[in-house]
């Protein structure tokens, strides 16, 4: 059986993509800040026996080392990372504080480069694994219609990465992808018809996607035996360019 550690589990895109793994009988090893959330979060799941909770900042180094300890202390190894944790704050570059400076560059690009460090000593002495992050395809084709600095900074540097790390871990049998959602249809984004009108607008379909969406491409990836350092787009068509 399989183990995949997925950050940010507790709720949204995470919460999809952990269950979809336990679906597939995967272990599945989640972390989230706080305990209780994932202990609701297995709750929804029916307490499965194969679902371990990690709390923890994973912006924090000791927290990545942590989850690979007891992942492999409950399931011997680790196949695959799901790095997912992430904040979206979208304003005018003048307008972001420096707690939201900090908050973001804390857990978009610390919660991605510690757990991957972890993954590339674990899986590269194992020589097999899997990286996948979740980014944004902002990132890869920004708008005027959402100034977005911060996020596009942080999540487009995760792309480069993704290609750069790929390399990196080619010879060790490791595959490192990302996947760049767009417009997705989650609860953070209320049920005001105005908001929901404007996001759709956002993306050429006239659609936002849907979370079901996003777990499909990270499925894939990490299902594929001969896919590495690509970014995957899933935003119905916004990253082909302006319109």
């Amino acid at each position: 059986m399989k183990t995949v550690i997925v950050t940010g589990a507790s709720s949204g895109i995470g919460f999809a993509i952990a269950e979809a793994y336990l679906k597939r009988g995967y272990n599945v090893v989640g972390n989230a800040r706080s305990l209780d959330r994932l202990q609701t979060a297995a709750a929804q799941w029916g307490n499965p026996a194969n679902f371990l909770p990690v709390a923890g900042d994973i912006a924090d180094p000791a927290t990545a080392a942590e989850l690979f300890a007891r992942a492999v202390a409950a399931f011997g190894k680790v196949d695959v990372l799901i790095n997912n944790a992430g904040i979206f704050i979208a304003k005018p570059v003048a307008d972001y504080t420096q707690e939201e400076v900090k908050s973001i560059v804390d857990t978009n690009l610390m919660g991605f480069f510690y757990p991957s460090q972890e993954a590339a000593r674990h899986m590269g002495a194992n020589r097999s694994g899997h990286i996948v992050t979740i980014t944004a395809s902002l990132a890869l084709q920004p708008t005027a219609k959402v100034p977005a600095l911060l996020p596009i900074l942080i999540k487009g540097g995760l792309n480069s990465a993704t290609r750069g790390l790929a390399l990196e871990l080619a010879g060790s049998n490791v595959k490192v992808n990302a996947v760049a959602p767009g417009i997705i249809d989650t609860p953070m984004h209320g049920k005001d018809e105005g908001t929901r009108s404007f996001l759709k607008a956002l993306s050429p379909s006239g659609e936002m996607g849907g979370v079901r969406d996003v777990v499909e491409a990270v499925l894939y990836l990490t299902e594929s035996g001969f896919t590495s350092g690509a970014v995957l787009p899933v935003d119905g068509g916004a990253t082909a360019g302006t319109w």
